[in-house]
Parts: C-alpha cells; sequence; structure tokens
C-alpha cells in the first residue's frame, strides 16, 4: 500500500492541531504591554506545545520518509498516534489556564507519555512490514531516544506530585533530545542519493 494519503492526511492533522493551539491563545482587554504578563504561562505552554508537536512533524515525516510502504496496521497505528497528538491542545490549555498547577502538568505529561509510546508503536509496525534488514531498520536500530522519552515522562508524571517545576523541567529535557530531527534517518537517506522527493 503507497504511504503518500498516510503523509498527506498526518499532515493535514498536525495542521490543525496547531490551529486549534493557537486559537487557545486570546488577546488581552488591556493596550498596555504590562496586560500581557498575566498570559505568560499561556504563551509558554503555547511554545513548548508547539515545539513538541514540529518534533512530531518532523520525525514522523524522516520515518515515512525512508519506509518504502504501509499496511493496514500501520494507518491504525498511525491514527492512534495522531489521536494522542489531538490531546495536546486541551493539555495545553489546562495546563497554561492554571498556571502550571500539578494536576494539568501531570495531564500534560500523561498525553506525553501517550505520544511518546505511540510513535514507539508506530515505528515498530513500520520496521515490521518494512522487515529486519529494510533501510528503515537499520536506519532506526536500537531507538534510545524513544524509550529513555517514556522513561523521562515517567519520572516527570511521578515527580509533578512534590514539584511540578521538576515534571516541566524534564519535558523540556525530552523536546531538548528530539529537537534535532533522528540523524539516524537523514543520514540513510541522504546514502540513499534523494531517489524520492521529499
Amino acid at each position: 500500500m503507497k504511504k503518500a494519503r498516510l503523509e498527506a492526511f498526518s499532515d493535514g492533522v498536525i495542521a490543525i492541531i496547531i490551529t486549534i493551539m493557537v486559537l487557545e491563545l486570546h488577546v488581552p482587554h488591556g493596550d498596555h504591554l504590562g496586560d500581557l504578563v498575566p498570559l505568560l504561562p499561556v504563551w509558554l505552554c503555547y511554545i513548548l506545545s508547539f515545539i513538541y508537536v514540529g518534533i512530531y512533524w518532523n520525525n514522523h515525516h524522516h520515518m515515512l520518509y525512508a519506509a518504502d510502504r504501509v499496511n493496514g496496521a500501520v494507518l491504525w497505528a498511525n491514527l492512534h498516534l495522531l489521536f494522542w497528538l489531538s490531546m495536546i491542545p486541551f493539555a495545553t490549555a489546562w495546563m497554561g489556564e492554571n498556571h502550571f498547577a500539578q494536576w494539568p502538568v501531570i495531564l500534560y505529561g500523561s498525553v506525553l507519555l501517550m505520544n511518546g509510546c505511540a510513535y514507539e508503536i508506530l515505528c515498530r509496525f513500520l520496521i515490521r512490514e518494512a522487515g529486519p534488514g529494510s533501510s528503515l531498520a537499520t536506519a532506526l536500530g536500537e531507538d534510545w531516544k524513544g524509550w529513555l522519552s517514556v522513561v523521562i515522562y515517567i519520572a516527570g508524571i511521578a515527580l509533578a506530585f512534590l514539584d511540578p517545576r521538576i515534571a516541566l523541567g524534564l519535558y523540556v529535557v525530552v523536546a531538548i533530545i528530539w529537537f534535532i530531527p533522528d540523524q539516524r534517518i537523514e543520514k540513510r537517506v541522504s546514502n540513499q542519493g534523494g531517489s524520492e522527493e521529499s
């Protein structure tokens, strides 16, 4: 099964997710710079979530670029990832509106955790479809970043019961780890000589 429709659909859903997030940014009623200060937590949440959605879009693009084909299981795994990505605007808005309170931070971390797990599931299904000797399987190899991210999310959720700021710090650490697209796939794609349009 060709992957073009999967890529186009995923890009559309991710674009909608970003649109929903930006619509949650409300303009202050005043006309002074000081009127923006109460909105700072909302802006910080939006920036972090925008980076996260961008990271998923970027790595999703690279992973699918390296895949040759998809099947029904991959389609469902991709929908599973898109579902959890679509929960980010809600968790973002709740955390921002409540100024990084404990339970909103825990929910945000839980949504990030489920996104990380869903991404790993999609990755495994793509590798299974491509085969163990495929260029995708070779490029991904042992996915330490994915599993490390899941561990950090779990630690962040647990530590949020003590101090939500620690959890937020850990969520930022994961974003930093993933900020640069997966170099293993980029190197593999470069070695293939760019036989396909990105």
